[in-house]
């Protein structure tokens, strides 16, 4: 099934004429239009889902910003769902200023008519007797602008004697001088062309224009200015960045500039700007009073913040050369282009106190928002500023700055402004024959009462005043000699360069007094004046001083207030603090480590008064004496590790050093070397893959001896290496600054003390490589032998477990020392505690085994003296050349053939050759032999005497064996044919074969 629909300006056939769409219906209303560009629609009640509006309907177009609707601004809905006035097209456009649209003394027609928007011509002409000033017509443009100043109407018969100064005066921008100093210029000139003794031939005119302190927009009025009827005998511009661009121009029109507010020093380059002159003074002579301040307030470090603009950039250069010939730093200099947040926070990085503000009144207010929220102000922060801002100027309500008035009140708090002295101060008649109190009373008569603190320019009025004085005064002056060269002020044209040498003569000569004070121009045609210092007190500015350049002369009212007792550092104060060992660790320590001194002392001691005891010397006590004194030693070095500032002169301190590295050094060296050495020397001797009997072979002391001179000459030659090519000296670290506890304005600079040198890790790498491969070897040798039996070393597993734990605490205790270096109680504790460990464990495992061991062996009497093992020395010499004499003349083939009784001259190898022969064992006979060589088995023989000697002893010698087996070899076939009395007389060859209840008459 299908469903037909049609749109709601048709209707749908009837089915029997065909389905479609015909006709239109009565229209219900209009559809929406769309606004003209940069408007809209203001509806009544409707949303935004409606598309068709009911019939009667009006809709009202709006425009954005400064502009107006041209054509239709209400249209209708009409029955037949169209709107009114279709035809006619709404937009809207820029609106220019209506003040062109009106001319004094003449008329103006405009075309099209309407409301003066972009694309509007304007047309002027004068009246009958006036004579038109500037061009005859203007545009309004597409940025809402008219693209001409507007012109002026003049009687024609003052025409001839008239002489025109070209103005900019900047009524809005950085700084809007013009709102006060136009009123003064105009009074001015209407006092100069009352006096008949000054060009009494002459009427000054001033045509001037909106500069709005913008370089740019000045370009455009000077081109008008010069390329526009009448020619100017002079301009006369304000703030500094145009009066440069002006100036450097205007000699290309032989032109003379008089400036009433440019401060830039550039501006005094005679070579750049050869036709400048300024009755405002140079911003340089603020610089000199800054300087005496800094020196009166005793401030030797200063801050600089500036607008990047080459009035700043210059003042800021001179003020670089002149603190820094009176000893002050500059240690912070930023400067910002129009966001002043960047610099700020810099300014508070670097911890500023002294700041030199430079930059123009609005950016002056984005400055102290910013130093607001950074809290760069209070007693701790002073501030100089310019001085010629409103005296109002941060309770402006300005739309850039996201700061209440009261916050910028509480961040100027304080300020210091230098400012030259723009009213004279004494109550004088000058050139004007006012006074400076008449003067203002005034200006506040042409200002219609308002308030000056808002007004901008208010400080520099008399300047202007000035200004025009002063070109007026130069202008009379040069009516005499120009008149002698037969020429006239109205002859001036932009190439007549005689009439403009005259004006800058004059000029440069210049010397009156008016309402600013004497004015008097320098050689670079700036204005020398008295400095006025003013401060911000309680929201209100103060006169604190006034200082004079030319003579260095600074007087001071001594009304200065401050936010804190006195004025601020001009740095925080920082105080150095060494940190020092705690004390309670150190006497600790060195308690325990006095302790294990005295331990050592002990097992000395006890070590050298039982030299004697066999099972002591077998130890190597020689070697366990070093063992002690090197204990000692690393011990001793607790002492110089816990010394510092504290307790010697920092001159002083590098001896400690030298105890510290040689005390260790040598100490490690002779306690782990003579240790080394045992277990060195038992794993050469004890594991080599070598009969048996080379396995027992004597050690040399003087071999042990020498191995531990080896070690202890290599740490002594590379300390004395270290201490000739990189001496130890102190070093100072110094940690992050620390806030004091309490309000206090200082900080504490953290300070530690170390002994070091230039290539101290390179030489740490090469002591700890080269001890640390000892360590590694200690570990290993011990392990290899800690299987091993001897009596020549017979502590050497004892010695083992003490080089695991030298190795151990060492191979941790370096890494952890050298990371904590920076913190002097745990690096201490750590370094100390280990060495007092070590030596502890050390002595008691050497020394606590020699004494037990040797108590028991004393005990059991088992024991001999030296006598008796240098005669079993003795014995086993002569055993051994018997058995070299009887292999020499019994040979190899007869040995099998031997008795029984004359086995035992055969050496160990030959026994394999003897026939076997029945033996009868005897009762056990405890045979004990000190000899190294006791009685050992060989195949086949059960038992066979491994001395080639048929021990025949005098004396009674007791043979000490370590050989279990404890039999004696008895021949029966011997035992009938001696008679029992007999058996005395036996030689020693045949005592085996008697029995063993006769062996007590042998």
């Amino acid at each position: 099934r299908l469903n037909s629909s049609c749109r709601p300006e048709t209707e749908l056939r009837p089915p029997s004429s065909g389905s479609a769409c015909k006709g239109l219906l009565p229209v219900a209303g209009c559809a929406i239009i769309r606004p003209p560009r940069d408007g809209g629609i203001r509806y009544r009640g409707l949303t935004q889902d409606v598309q068709v509006l009911p019939v009667d309907y009006e809709i009202e177009y709006i425009c954005r910003g400064n502009r107006v609707i041209v054509g239709p601004k209400v249209r209708k809905c009409l029955p037949d769902g169209t709107w009114t006035d279709l035809t006619q097209h709404s937009r809207c456009l820029l609106l220019c200023a209506r003040v062109w649209t009106s001319l004094e003394n003449g008329r103006v027609s405009h075309w099209p008519p309407g409301p003066p928007v972009e694309g509007t011509v304007l047309s002027y002409s004068c009246l009958p007797g006036f004579i038109l000033i500037g061009r005859n017509s203007t545009h309004c443009n597409k940025m809402g602008k008219w693209d001409t100043p507007k012109p002026v109407c003049h009687c024609e018969w003052r025409l001839q004697h008239a002489l025109y100064i070209g103005a900019l005066f900047p009524m809005s921008g950085g700084w809007p001088g013009g709102q006060a100093c136009l009123p003064a210029a105009r009074m001015a000139l209407n006092l100069v062309n009352r006096r008949s003794d000054i060009l009494p031939d002459y009427e000054l005119e001033l045509i001037h224009y909106d500069s709005m302190c913008d370089p740019g927009q000045a370009t455009k009025l000077l081109y008008d200015l010069l390329y526009t009827e009448p020619i100017k005998v002079l301009l006369l511009p304000g703030c500094s960045s145009v009066s440069t661009l002006v100036a450097e121009a205007a000699r290309m029109w032989n032109l003379i500039v008089l400036s009433y507010g440019s401060s830039s020093p550039a501006l005094s380059n005679r070579q750049r700007f050869p036709t400048f002159f300024r009755t405002h003074p140079s911003a340089t002579l603020h610089n000199p009073t800054r300087v005496q301040l800094f020196q009166k307030w005793k401030w030797t470090k200063i801050a600089t913040i500036q607008q990047t603009t080459e009035v700043f950039t210059s003042t800021l250069d001179d003020l670089e050369e002149r603190v820094k010939e009176a000893g002050i730093e500059i240690s912070v200099r930023q400067s910002f282009l129009t966001d002043p947040a960047v610099a700020v926070k810099n300014l508070k990085r670097q911890d500023a106190r002294i700041i030199v503000g430079l930059f123009y009144e609005t950016e002056a207010r984005k400055v102290f928002c910013e130093v607001y929220k950074e809290k760069l102000y209070g007693k701790k922060h002073v501030w100089f500023l310019i001085g010629w801002y409103a005296d109002n100027w941060f309770k402006i309500h300005d739309p850039s700055i996201n700061c209440t008035v009261e916050q910028m009140t509480e961040a100027v708090e304080g300020h210091v402004t230098t400012e030259i002295v723009m009213l004279n101060p004494e109550t004088v008649r000058g050139a004007s024959n006012l006074t400076s109190q008449e003067f203002l009373a005034q200006l506040m008569s042409e200002l219609g009462g308002k308030n000056p603190e808002e007004t901008g320019g208010f400080q520099e009025a008399p300047l202007a005043y000035d200004a025009i004085w002063a070109m007026a005064l130069a202008l009379n002056k040069t009516v005499g000699p120009l008149r002698a060269k037969g020429r006239r002020l109205e002859d001036f044209n932009y190439n007549n360069r005689d009439i403009t040498a005259e004006i800058y003569r004059a000029l440069n000569t210049s010397s009156f007094e008016g309402v600013s004070g004497h004015v008097v121009f320098d050689a670079q045609g700036s204005r020398m004046a008295w400095t006025l210092i003013e401060q911000l007190q309680g929201g209100s500015y103060k006169k604190i001083g006034y200082y004079d350049s030319t003579k260095g002369n600074l007087s001071w009212y001594g009304n200065d207030k401050w936010i804190g007792p006195g004025p601020p550092a001009d740095q925080t104060v920082v105080i150095e603090e060494f940190r020092y060992l705690s004390q309670k660790l150190f006497v600790s320590v060195s308690v325990f480590a006095g302790l294990g001194i005295l331990l050592g002392i002990v097992c000395l001691t006890f070590n050298i008064y039982n030299s004697n005891v066999r099972y002591i010397q077998n130890s190597q006590p020689y070697l366990n004496n070093i063992t002690a004194v090197g204990c000692m030693m690393a011990l001793a070095a607790v002492f110089p590790l816990g010394i510092d500032g504290l307790h010697v002169a920092r001159r002083q301190f590098p001896v400690v050093c030298q105890f510290r590295l040689w005390l260790l050094g040598l100490g490690f060296s002779l306690a782990y070397g003579s240790m080394f050495t045992k277990i060195w020397w038992v794993h050469t001797v004890f594991t080599k893959k070598e009969d048996k009997k080379d396995k027992r072979k004597h050690l040399e002391p003087f071999k042990l001896y020498a191995t531990v001179g080896v070690l202890l000459g290599v740490d002594v030659l590379s300390l004395m290496i270290w201490q000739i090519v990189d001496p130890l000296h102190i070093t100072v670290e110094k940690f992050t600054r620390e806030a004091p506890k309490g309000d206090l304005d200082v900080l504490i600079q953290p300070l530690l003390e170390h002994c070091s040198s230039e290539k101290m890790n390179t030489w740490l790498g090469v002591v700890y490589g080269y001890k640390g491969l000892l360590l590694l070897l200690g570990i290993f040798l011990a392990y290899e032998t800690k299987s091993i039996s001897t009596e020549k070393i017979n502590d050497h597993r004892a010695v083992g477990m003490a080089i695991y734990n030298v190795a151990v605490l060492c191979m941790i205790t370096a890494p952890v020392t050298m990371i904590l270096t920076s913190q002097q109680d745990a690096s201490f504790a750590f370094a100390s505690l280990a060495i007092v460990l070590v030596v502890y464990i050390t002595l008691v495992v050497l020394c606590v085994c020699w004494q037990s061991d040797a108590q028991e062996t004393m005990k059991t009497g088992s024991s001999t003296n030296n006598n008796d093992e240098e005669k079993s020395r003795q014995l086993e010499r002569e055993n051994k050349e018997l058995q070299k004499i009887i292999q020499e003349v019994t040979p190899p083939s007869h040995w099998s053939t031997l008795a029984p009784s004359h086995w035992s001259t055969l050496a160990p190898s030959h026994w394999s050759t003897l026939a076997p022969l029945p033996l009868i064992h005897c009762s056990p006979l405890p045979l004990v032999h000190s000899s190294p060589l006791p009685l050992v088995h060989s195949s086949p023989l059960p038992l066979v005497h491994s001395s080639p000697l048929p021990l025949v002893h005098s004396s009674p010698l007791p043979l000490v064996t370590s050989s279990p087996l404890r039999l004696v070899h008895c021949s029966p076939s011997h035992w009938s044919t001696v008679a029992p009395s007999h058996w005395s007389t036996v030689a020693p060859s045949h005592w085996s074969t008697l029995a063993p209840s006769h062996w007590s008459t042998l």
